[in-house]
């Protein structure tokens, strides 16, 4: 009987924690279908919009350092749950501003602040509490791969729930983000029994010499899959904002139809996601090798993107490209946490969570400025920043 209640039990801490990075990729993916919309609502260019997303992103890097040291040093709930709720908080700033002020703009941009700095001690704090909750490998890589799958639901959803909700109120979805974080504080608090990282007090010196003993020991293939991370997030988000414009300003989609057209395309990124976590179990050889393929998937439907010029083929292309990314992330995750000891992770997975949010932060404003010249040199870029990621893999992911 005790063991099913402990089964029980981790079952729904394993859903609680699955619903943080839900809600983030939800705070910030589905304001990216009703971009075009803000910027005809609020008389702003297509790069002042991109920075509705950027700055979400910006922000969560130089905080989600900080997060994870706080975390390792205090527990990851105590971390977590106020983190929630100044994601909450941002998202009623930003609300508020747009229902209230005639120019709400840089209101909209101290929200969404706000909602960067709650996203880096949310998120990227459950990767470590995951290392902390299961000891066995193969448990660990599952639930890692639930995790990212529940991320990646998170951008399905996302474009569908942006869409509807503004379809009543264009600035609706910046309201919803409380609701949602409510929901989630609720079910950590309750439900996620283990607090990780309370058992010893780590001074900040210590800290930062577990990190650096880290990087001496395993900093190839660490800065590796840093930098590989980035750049798939890049890819991504970059893909995510070419594509959500040109339906809209070349094809004429818009609206409820627009985000389910762009989340079909994401549906392939979760489920590729969902079954790498299942396939990769504790083999970190598999890992490699799976990172790897899903890297020149990516980059080989990128730089076939010219090829065509119709809705279709550009959905088709991106199906291939998220199959790719999906693909790799879980495995980035497991390589990290089963890797290392629990004293480093949540330092080490921060640092990855950070450069994930550089190449969230840097694809919208980039993408929007290579728009205006020709396609070729944006998806050269693309294909050449997928091509050194693959290097990468190959070379230096041995851990």
């Amino acid at each position: 009987m005790t063991k099913q209640n402990d089964a029980h039990d981790k079952r729904w801490a394993v859903i609680s924690l699955a619903s943080i990075p839900l809600i983030m990729t939800l705070g910030n993916s589905m304001l990216i279908p009703i971009l075009p919309l803000m910027e005809k609502e609020l008389d702003i260019s297509k790069l002042q919009s991109s920075y509705i997303i950027t700055m979400y992103s910006i922000v969560a890097i130089f905080f989600i350092p900080l997060a994870g040291f706080l975390s390792d040093r205090f527990g990851r709930k105590k971390v977590i749950i106020p983190s929630l709720i100044i994601t909450g908080l941002g998202g009623l700033v930003a609300g508020w501003a747009s229902n209230s002020m005639s120019d709400p703009y840089l209101m909209i941009i101290v929200g969404r602040i706000l909602q960067g700095i709650g996203a880096s001690g949310a998120a990227p704090i459950v990767l470590p509490l995951v290392g902390d909750m299961f000891r066995d490998d193969k448990e660990a890589s599952t639930t890692l791969g639930i995790i990212e799958t529940s991320n990646t639901i998170g951008k399905v959803l996302s474009p569908i729930l942006g869409a509807v909700l503004a379809a009543f109120i264009w600035f609706l979805p910046f309201y919803s983000i409380p609701v949602f974080c409510a929901v989630s504080v609720l079910m950590v608090g309750f439900l996620v029994k283990n607090k990780g990282g309370e058992e010893e007090h780590t001074s900040f010196k210590k800290y930062w010499g577990f990190a650096k003993d880290t990087m001496k020991k395993h900093g190839k293939w660490l800065i590796a899959i840093f930098l590989i991370g980035a750049i798939l997030m890049f890819i991504l988000f970059g893909f995510l904002f070419y594509l959500s414009s040109i339906l809209e300003d070349k094809y004429d989609y818009k609206g409820i139809w627009k985000g389910v057209l762009l989340a079909i395309p994401l549906l392939a990124l979760s489920i590729a996601s969902f079954i790498a976590g299942r396939k990769i179990n504790d083999n970190l050889k598999i890992m490699k090798w799976i990172t790897f393929i899903g890297i020149i998937l990516t980059g080989a439907s990128v730089a076939v993107i010219p090829f065509m010029d119709h809705p279709v083929y550009l959905l088709s292309i991106f199906l291939i490209c998220g199959s790719g990314i999906g693909m790799s992330l879980p495995c980035m995750d497991a390589l990290i946490t089963e890797s290392l000891e629990k004293d480093v992770r949540g330092v080490i997975t921060s640092i990855y969570s950070a450069m994930r949010f550089i190449g969230v932060a840097a694809g919208p404003p980039v993408i929007a400025i290579m728009m205006k010249g020709n396609i070729i040199w944006m998806i050269s870029l693309l294909t050449i920043f997928a091509l050194g990621a693959g290097l990468l893999a190959y070379r230096n992911i041995n851990p």
